[in-house]
């Protein structure tokens, strides 16, 4: 395809913004709270000075953020299996340093180009699913058998609980359904590059796994053993309401040295 067939097919294609926009005191997951804070420290008004600098002035802003808040793909430095990361190093102060990580930080996530699958289980169970429930392998199958779409190695999976439309009211957000254990662990060996979910932590939080004895037992299984990142905190309404399951996904991760997470811009194109 030549380049400028390419970019009629891009121009014509419909797009969905899949990024939840970013504000003070967002939803966060307690142990990465605030979500956000910003301040506005440089001024148009301080700076104006027309008779010496003429009309332009600036303005900038200071923000601070957890690398673990808003819409975000966790890198594999993030978890870790007895000490043990995916990327196949122990976790040692030469790896795990006051100023991130040596291996497996975010810099090292690739752009993400893939084909990428919508599993809508609270457009078939309940919109928004039962509050603080678990989705099981059963609904996920029974799910892409109704859209009538499969999950293929090399994807990116995003499962709705239909929680992602109370961005905007924390309360509800933090009560929204999460994967099983048993989703993830069908996920990861199917072999996707990528999985994510409009939740706060694709696991339910309150959830401890009785046989590994471990809570977010999705992000043992996914990002801890078999290096597949979890991008959390996506917006997926409108491809909901629309009803589109397969698309083109491309993701641009910001490359932060050694961070454990980072910002995501995920964006759905259908031809």
């Amino acid at each position: 395809m030549r380049l400028d067939e390419l970019l009629n097919v891009m121009r014509s294609s419909k797009k969905y913004d899949l990024e939840q926009i970013r504000y003070p005191n967002m939803p966060a997951f307690d142990p990465v709270k605030p979500g956000l804070l910003y301040f506005l420290y440089r001024h148009h008004e301080s700076y104006y000075n027309p008779d010496h600098d003429g009309p332009r002035t600036s303005a900038s802003g200071l923000i601070i953020m957890s690398d673990q808040t808003g819409t975000h793909i966790d890198a594999l430095c993030h978890q870790a299996s007895d000490l043990k990361l995916s990327v196949g190093v122990k976790v040692t102060p030469e790896i795990e340093t006051p100023w991130g990580f040596t291996k497996g930080g975010a810099e090292e996530l690739p752009l993400i180009v893939a084909r990428g699958v919508l599993i809508d289980v609270a457009s078939v169970y309940q919109d928004p699913l039962p509050e603080n429930s678990m989705i099981s392998l059963e609904q996920v199958k029974k799910t892409l058998e109704v859209q009538g779409t499969t999950v293929e190695r090399g994807d990116v999976v995003l499962v709705r609980t239909g929680y992602g439309k109370y961005w905007n009211d924390e309360e509800k957000y933090r009560r929204a359904a999460g994967v099983s254990k048993e989703v993830s662990s069908w996920l990861a060996r199917t072999g996707p590059v990528a999985v994510g979910s409009d939740n706060l932590a694709w696991d339910l939080p309150s959830f401890k796994d009785p046989e590994t004895h471990s809570s977010l037992p999705g992000h043992l299984l996914l990002i801890a053993e078999r290096g597949i990142p979890i991008i959390e905190n996506v917006r997926l309404e409108e491809l909901a309401k629309d009803k589109v399951y397969q698309f083109l996904l491309i993701g641009f991760p910001l490359k932060f040295k050694g961070a454990t997470g980072t910002p995501l811009r995920p964006v759905a194109i259908v031809p």
